[in-house]
């Protein structure tokens, strides 16, 4: 069973991003393999993504430098922490803060191969 839903529409929703790549290939192999983004071709030829339930989407810039310092975080959310940060590491990124410096949330950060910083989210047990 799929979890992507048509996006909610409205005023003052995030609904696009544009990351910095230093390759667009990699990067769209690296968020597809580490969250399971659907990576998909836009009428105009650009490598486009959309999030793991269907309600931000995105492409990748080669024409924009990585976002290498933390200023505007974003956050992504996964189901299992530990897994995921051993993807990102086998998959050519790396942890740059990690599992409880936020605590009591379940955060984390990465670098992504561009050298784009983004952090991760956990929902705690219930």
């Amino acid at each position: 069973m799929s979890n992507i839903s048509e996006p909610t529409i409205g005023n003052g929703k995030i609904c696009y991003i544009e990351i910095p790549s230093r390759n667009i290939e990699e990067s769209s192999n690296f968020y597809l393999s580490i969250f399971g983004w659907h990576v998909r071709r836009r009428g105009d030829g650009a490598t486009a993504f959309d999030d793991g339930v269907g309600q931000v989407s995105g492409t990748w810039r080669t024409d924009r430098n990585p976002s290498g310092e933390i200023g505007m975080l974003v956050h992504i959310m996964v189901d299992d922490m530990e897994e995921t940060l051993k993807k990102i590491k086998d998959h050519g990124g790396t942890i740059v803060q990690p599992v409880g410096m936020d605590a009591p949330e379940i955060t984390a950060h990465f670098r992504d191969p561009s050298g784009n910083i983004f952090g991760l989210y956990q929902e705690p047990s219930k």
